[in-house]
């Protein structure tokens, strides 16, 4: 995994134009629980009190890091504010 120093910050816009591969980056099943999980208590902290998360991910170039707010989650996708989508499997952390 790269180091912090390597992981980009972009803007929720930016979303939009960036291309994801369609494997899951986690190994365990116990990690993919645990996003799961992690993800749906953003999703509560984003409807009720306006929480931003961080939510690193990794598209076709590299790792990004986003700040936002959650405001849906599917069985494949993560819906975030001004209706950007991230692909679920791509999602590696949630802070």
């Amino acid at each position: 995994m790269k180091t912090l120093d390597q992981i980009q910050h972009i803007e929720k816009e930016q979303i939009a134009f960036l291309n994801f591969p369609k494997e899951e980056v986690l190994d365990k099943k116990k990690e993919v629980k645990d996003r799961c999980q992690k993800l749906l208590r953003a999703l509560r902290l984003g409807n009720l009190e306006h929480v931003k998360v961080k939510i690193r991910f990794i598209d076709n170039e590299g790792i990004k890091e986003v700040e936002t707010t959650i405001w849906g989650v599917t069985s494949k996708y993560v819906i975030l504010k001004k209706s950007m989508v991230l692909p679920l499997e791509r999602i590696i952390s949630i802070s």
